[in-house]
């Protein structure tokens, strides 16, 4: 029994390796392997950010909207052009960006898979400027650039098809089955706008948003004393920035660590000195 279970479970293992395609991360050039395509999480995702919206009451603060759709689609452009400049632009086909203010008092912001990003009004006592929005900005658009949610939604699929290995799981998998029990997985246990990511994701999102923001022209440096600043608000605070995060000093330790690299990226964007400027980023700096 031992054995059959075994050889159950290194099908399972093939199957599983056989399955999704594996994918480059922008930036990182971390790669990545995933289950679900993505036709099937812009559909996911579309579904629940209508659904957000439907029950989310937009700023009426005029100046305050302007502000997050003025630095969202600065970044968004600047995202774009860096795809296009490093021989992605396939990837630019899955963005349709739209940029929300809602009057929340959360300290929060999330961006969806497909570019729809909504910042509450209550991160913005604690942003304080532009520079330090496009930082956040720049955080919750890396996780839908580098595809987290799918990452995510992966691992859980593949868990979902290892606890059922001695199952249905094999007859689901060698069928048609597996598409559907992927999708079952989505369904059940995610809602994108409340997807917790891992630790690695996180440092990867803060690493990716910094650079996001460098290349759009926004000063990188402002990135620590914001950390801080969401720092000593602590726990007490509903957010979602915090989720599955390094602790805060590892966090601000390892942006100051990058900032040099940031600052490559900062100094090439064609804004330094000249902030009314609209300019293209220039491709991947080149590092020493």
């Amino acid at each position: 029994m031992k054995r059959i279970k075994f050889i159950l479970f290194l099908v399972v293992v093939l199957i599983l390796s056989a399955c999704g395609t594996t994918q480059t991360v922008p930036v990182t050039g971390r790669k990545h392997n995933l289950l679900f395509s993505d036709s099937e999480i812009l559909s996911y995702s579309n579904r629940e950010y209508s659904k957000y919206m439907q029950g989310a009451k937009k700023s009426t603060d005029a100046a305050s909207t302007a502000m997050v759709q003025r630095v969202g689609k600065r970044l968004a452009a600047s995202v774009n052009t860096y795809l296009k400049n490093n021989n992605m632009a396939s990837e630019i086909q899955n963005y349709s960006w739209e940029f929300n203010l809602v009057a929340d008092k959360e300290v929060n912001a999330f961006c969806m898979p497909g570019g729809k990003i909504v910042v509450y009004e209550g991160l913005l006592p604690v942003t304080q400027n532009e520079a330090s929005l496009a930082v956040v900005l720049g955080h919750e658009i890396a996780h839908a650039v580098a595809k987290h949610s799918a990452e995510q939604m992966s691992k859980k699929a593949r868990q979902q098809y290892g606890t059922m290995a001695l199952g249905t799981i094999l007859n689901s998998a060698v069928g048609s089955g597996a598409g559907d029990l992927a999708s079952g997985v989505a369904g059940e246990y995610f809602s994108f706008r409340n997807l917790k990511y891992s630790r690695d994701n996180e440092s990867e999102a803060d690493y990716m948003g910094l650079i996001f923001a460098a290349m759009a022209g926004y000063n990188p440096e402002v990135a620590v004393p914001f950390w801080k600043r969401m720092a000593e608000l602590g726990s007490s605070t509903n957010n979602d920035l915090f989720s599955d995060h390094p602790s805060d000093s590892k966090r601000i330790a390892a942006i100051e660590k990058l900032m040099p690299d940031a600052l490559k990226y900062y100094q090439a964007s064609g804004y330094v000195n000249n902030n009314n400027a609209v300019k293209k980023p220039a491709r991947k700096p080149n590092r020493r």
